[in-house]
């Protein structure tokens, strides 16, 4: 692991969680302002409401400066201020008094996590409503109620953040993470911080094969306006994608697939986790639920697929206020870090290559092999005489890897071995 990486990207997380985001609005540009100081290159663009992008609208850009619930003798029983998830995301401004019984259909709340605030939007049919938690609710007196919501939901923009980091090549690996989400953290900002932190090394890399597009956007409409500006230059060049999210706690870890299933980013991550977390949970793209869903949709077709920590919808505090900043830890994010940080490595370092000479080459004159033969000599060398084997000129790194059963790291440094002995030739 890489020292100190994971708790810088918890401090992060940690300025960034009381931040109010939504699909739209000034706290989206709070955080990719906050993102910008430790990403110079990250440009920041705003899409006005009412552009077109396939089927769907940028909606209005919606904002909020306080909202809360007062009973009759001036006591606030639901604050703004207190956790921004009391306000259904998208609420449309109020200012009345009505009685208990007019307020309850205007608040959520869940029975069976009495003591968690749920996480409610409504972004595409105006309405206003509060988030609580059922204790809370149990504890509302009948009486009347002065309530505020202090929102405008006015023509605007959608902003999203990009960085693109050139290569050699023109061939592109896509990295997509969302920052519509308000306090949330594993499944918001765990996603922002792992991609900040792998885009910080990525800029520092030198001679870099491959061109990287760094994405911070709003979920589902966001990755839907990026790919109605830019789908045709992502198509020619995406060798690979990864949508990061979820990726901070330390119960599990996940992958997603791709919908084709047998894509390089598939490929690459199989081989990764299956050495990384050989424990992981594997999930097909049936049990989609982030932009992946866009990334792969028909026509679009891009090689994306996620890998995770505990998948989101698949643990008790998601879209609760129970994902809290308790929830991720420095080890957690670091752990989804180096995970995706391997595949990046390996297809940087991934080529077909074919064997040089004809039968097994005399490993022993190079070096390579020893040189007094006694029982189970050889076994040192037997991922070269591997490799050997399977690069027949149709088979990348990655495939080779996965046939002999090494991990990414292993088969770089034995492909490194082989090139500069000449043995194995880049096709």
């Amino acid at each position: 692991m890489t020292h100190g990486v994971g708790e810088r990207m918890h401090r992060w997380a940690t300025d960034l969680f009381p931040i109010c985001r939504s699909i739209t609005g000034d706290g989206v540009r709070e955080t990719l302002g906050f993102l910008k100081k430790i990403l110079p290159g990250l440009e920041v663009h705003e899409v006005p409401s009412g552009t077109q992008a396939f089927d769907w609208t940028v909606p209005d850009e919606w904002n909020i400066r306080g909202a809360y619930i007062e009973d009759e003798a001036g006591r606030r029983v639901v604050d703004f201020a207190d956790n921004n998830l009391h306000v259904v995301g998208y609420s449309v401004a109020v200012d009345e008094w009505m009685t208990l019984a007019e307020l309850q259909p205007h608040l959520h709340s869940l029975p069976d996590q009495p003591g968690a605030i749920p996480y409610v939007t409504s972004y595409y049919q105006k309405r206003w409503g509060f988030c609580l938690s059922d204790s809370q609710r149990a504890k509302l007196a009948d009486g009347r109620y002065h309530v505020v919501i202090d929102s405008t939901l006015a023509p605007g923009s959608l902003s999203y953040g990009e960085v693109i980091l050139r290569g050699t090549e023109e061939k592109e690996i896509l990295l997509s993470t969302y920052v519509c989400h308000p306090s949330l953290a594993n499944n918001e900002l765990s996603g922002p911080v792992v991609t900040t932190a792998l885009a910080d090394w990525l800029q520092n890399v030198p001679n870099r094969r491959f061109t990287y597009r760094i994405l911070f956007i709003p979920e589902t409409i966001g990755s839907i306006v990026y790919l109605s500006r830019n789908l045709t230059a992502m198509k020619s060049n995406t060798i690979a994608g990864f949508v990061v999210t979820c990726v901070g706690d330390e119960r599990a870890y996940s992958f997603l697939r791709s919908r084709s299933g047998n894509t390089l980013a598939d490929r690459t991550a199989k081989l990764v986790m299956s050495h990384h977390a050989p424990d992981h949970i594997e999930y097909s793209f049936m049990e989609r639920g982030s932009d992946e869903r866009q990334y792969c949709s028909p026509g679009v077709d891009l090689p994306v697929v996620s890998i995770m920590r505990t998948r989101y919808n698949s643990y008790p505090e998601y879209h609760t206020s129970l994902d809290d900043l308790s929830l991720i830890t420095p080890s957690g994010l670091e752990g989804a870090y180096d995970a995706i940080r391997k595949c990046i490595e390996l297809l940087e370092h991934n080529h077909i290559y074919q064997a040089t000479t004809l039968c097994e080459p005399q490993l022993g004159k190079r070096g390579l092999y020893p040189t007094l033969s006694t029982r189970g000599s050889g076994l040192g060398a037997r991922a070269m005489t591997n490799m050997l084997a399977y690069a027949d000129g149709t088979r990348d790194l990655v495939d080779i890897a996965s046939v002999i059963g090494i991990s990414g790291e292993e088969a770089i440094e034995t492909a490194d071995r082989l090139v500069a002995a000449e043995l194995l030739a880049i096709v």
